[in-house]
């Protein structure tokens, strides 16, 4: 490996490092919530403690621990007891005065619906002098199942991974967990009414929208019952979808079953949501590192989405324009996108969109001397997988080629895992605390 190569690994993976730590969970919480002189400020938001017998807390996601330790040590004494429902982790995570309940992701499971359980018995007991603190994260939307009736965990479970396999977006499976929960879509919000609500979210949705981070637990839901459908249409599975999902969705459709809650209503009177992080507070950090080792740095998007390889051929265009012609800027130069791309899995094999994306840019920047690609998820997980994303560089294919691995096949396959397992190209950075987005980075030396 040349010694610029080397380099220019070194400096990704410290360009990426910065961004993980300015989106980190806990970071996030306390430069927006604070108490002084007995007010709890959220932003402009300032809330006077003494009109509250009890505050408890509702933190749901794979940054759940992070922000629910983060609110922890600013109220202390003052938190009354809550609820935490993160990932699975190595190390079991502890919070003082919170029950943390470790669930399934991304398919839901038992234990993300024994949670939501725990949760509904809460809300069930707030009154107007309590206030809930609802801290948000990826991966919300899957460690809290709450089927609404006839709809079981095992049909939620089944409708999931179908549209996960179709390659629907956030935004389209959002629109069905919406419509099939007791909690999302805005419900959690009007099950605490009368209750004040503080929504600390953690944005990991392209646009940042509050209705579908999480699947909207305390905002209002623009999306119907005939939106679901249309989902439903749109990747063909009315005859795969468990029949009794298929149903709930037509009654609601035929105004059956009660609309999700809409912008308007009035359990949102007192419900103040803040947005404490998101993919662009990452990727400007990302920037700033970028500067600091001298490259020219570039944001070019932070609403990265669509197939992963298809993404990944358009960023592999770009920096073969960089090295060649010096457009849209002469190396050294750092480009950076962040969102959330899709995988539609037609193969067997083992990976996920950050590590596809980087397959798929390996084969479009192949021979390209002095250029890296970086993929990585910024939660630490990509897919099923042990690591956050991969690496590759001009001589990624030649590399695999003297290892009998053809790119092609281990992508027809979906099998990016162990292509770049077997070159030493992985990411592994372990859960990050954090959830918000992918960080996609393109790396020119000077020319």
């Amino acid at each position: 490996m040349r010694s610029a190569e080397i380099k220019l690994r070194r400096d990704a993976l410290a360009i990426f490092r910065a961004a993980l730590h300015a989106a980190e969970a806990g970071n996030a919480v306390r430069r927006h919530l604070s108490i002084s002189r007995g007010r709890l400020k959220v932003n402009r938001v300032s809330l006077p403690l003494k009109a509250f017998d009890r505050v408890f807390l509702v933190a749901v996601g794979k940054a759940a621990v992070e922000m629910g330790a983060a609110v922890h040590s600013i109220l202390g004494m003052r938190l009354s007891g809550g609820i935490a429902v993160t990932k699975h982790a190595p190390r079991k995570p502890t919070l003082p005065a919170i029950q943390v309940i470790e669930a399934e992701h991304p398919i839901p499971g038992r234990a993300g619906f024994q949670a939501a359980s725990k949760i509904l018995e809460l809300l069930a007991e707030l009154n107007a002098r309590d206030l809930l603190i609802v801290a948000v994260s990826g991966g919300a939307s899957a460690l809290l199942p709450a089927p609404a009736e006839p709809v079981t965990l095992e049909a939620k479970q089944g409708a999931t991974d179908l549209l996960l396999r179709a390659g629907a977006d956030i935004g389209e499976l959002n629109a069905i967990r919406k419509h099939l929960s007791l909690l999302k879509g805005g419900r959690l919000a009007a099950r605490a009414y009368p209750a004040t609500v503080v929504g600390l979210i953690l944005s990991d949705v392209i646009g940042d929208r509050l209705d579908t981070i999480g699947s909207g637990l305390t905002a209002p839901d623009d999306s119907t019952f005939q939106d679901a459908l249309r989902v439903i249409g749109k990747f063909a599975l009315q005859r795969q979808l468990p029949t009794v999902v298929r149903r709930r969705l037509e009654s609601g459709a035929r105004g059956e079953i009660a609309e999700t809650p809409k912008s308007g209503d009035p359990i949102f009177e007192n419900v103040h949501n803040i947005v404490v992080g998101s993919n662009r507070l990452a990727l400007e950090a990302a920037a700033r590192q970028a500067r600091s080792l001298g490259y020219r740095p570039l944001i070019l998007s932070t609403s990265m989405q669509g197939e992963a390889r298809e993404a990944a051929r358009v960023h592999a265009e770009i920096l073969n324009e960089v090295v060649r012609s010096g457009n849209p800027a002469r190396g050294p130069v750092c480009i950076l996108s962040g969102g959330e791309t899709t995988v539609t899995v037609r193969g067997d094999g083992t990976g996920g969109r950050n590590q596809e994306f980087a397959l798929a840019a390996a084969l479009g920047i192949d021979g390209l001397r002095n250029a890296l690609v970086l993929s990585a998820g910024t939660d630490g997980t990509d897919g099923p997988t042990d690591a956050a994303g991969a690496i590759a560089t001009g001589s990624t294919i030649e590399r695999a080629l003297r290892l009998g691995l053809d790119a092609r096949d281990y992508l027809r396959e979906n099998d990016s895992h162990p292509f770049f397992n077997a070159l030493g190209d992985l990411i592994r950075t372990g859960p990050t605390g954090t959830n918000v987005m992918d960080v996609h980075m393109l790396l020119a030396a000077r020319s």
